[in-house]
């Protein structure tokens, strides 16, 4: 997406005439707009496809993960994808289809903003490729944040609609011990019982482990003997 936009905005502004009758930010609106189109169209065609594919690793991540854990215990579990692990599943789709669709959403309007005022100063070529380069990394930034989060969530809520189908209710908050600057809260929380149908009530709502952005927090399943 951003190397066509870059060569496709490039070309428009090369080829702005200056005659009276081709105004240059019209001329660069409709480039725009036509990229628009175009990304925003390619983006909701992969987006539920990227979503499902992330939903299905995160399912088997989440369950290697949790059988590992029974095993260790003596347990040896059939699972299966009962009403809560479908809604799980479902709701990690749905949101990383939205959330991928936000992208191009987020990146082009700010593209388009920055075509204009280019356009306003004068057809600053140069100026434009530098900025829509540094728009670039501002989006891949926010990319790979939604990634992690989404990462993060997506194996907190499998695994707790797993644990709960097999009835489980509760969990041991582990802090990560990660990052440079921990949140305080949840190293408080860290040790702390809590309903996985809840959540830890923490900094004024309810979370689950791995929830918050950049939380690395896990939780520890508490079975009856082996807590």
């Amino acid at each position: 997406m951003q190397n066509s936009v870059v060569y496709w905005l490039k070309a428009a502004y090369r080829d702005t005439p200056f005659a009276q009758d081709a105004n240059p930010a019209t001329v660069m609106r409709n480039a725009m707009r036509r990229l628009t189109q175009r990304w925003e169209r390619h983006f909701d065609v992969m987006a539920e496809k990227l979503a499902r594919r992330f939903a299905d690793k995160s399912l088997t991540t989440s369950d290697v993960s949790l059988r590992s854990a029974l095993s260790d215990m003596g347990f040896t579990v059939e699972f299966k994808m009962t009403e809560p692990m479908r809604t799980a599943y479902q709701g990690v789709i749905n949101e990383n289809v939205n959330l991928i669709r936000s992208i191009p959403e987020q990146y082009l309007t700010q593209v388009e903003t920055m075509v204009m005022q280019s356009v306003q100063r004068g057809r600053d070529l140069g100026s434009l490729t530098k900025d829509l380069q540094a728009r670039y990394g501002i989006t891949k930034r926010r990319a790979a944040l939604i990634a992690r989060d989404q990462n993060n969530k997506a194996t907190s809520a499998m695994t707790a609609a797993r644990q709960q189908s097999l009835g489980v209710t509760h969990g041991i908050w582990r802090h990560s011990h990660a990052g440079a600057e921990p949140r305080k809260s949840h190293v408080a929380a860290d040790g702390k019982q809590f309903e996985l149908a809840k959540g830890m009530y923490i900094d004024g709502e309810w979370l689950m482990p791995g929830e918050a952005i950049n939380c690395r927090c896990t939780w520890s399943p508490v079975i009856p003997g082996f807590d």
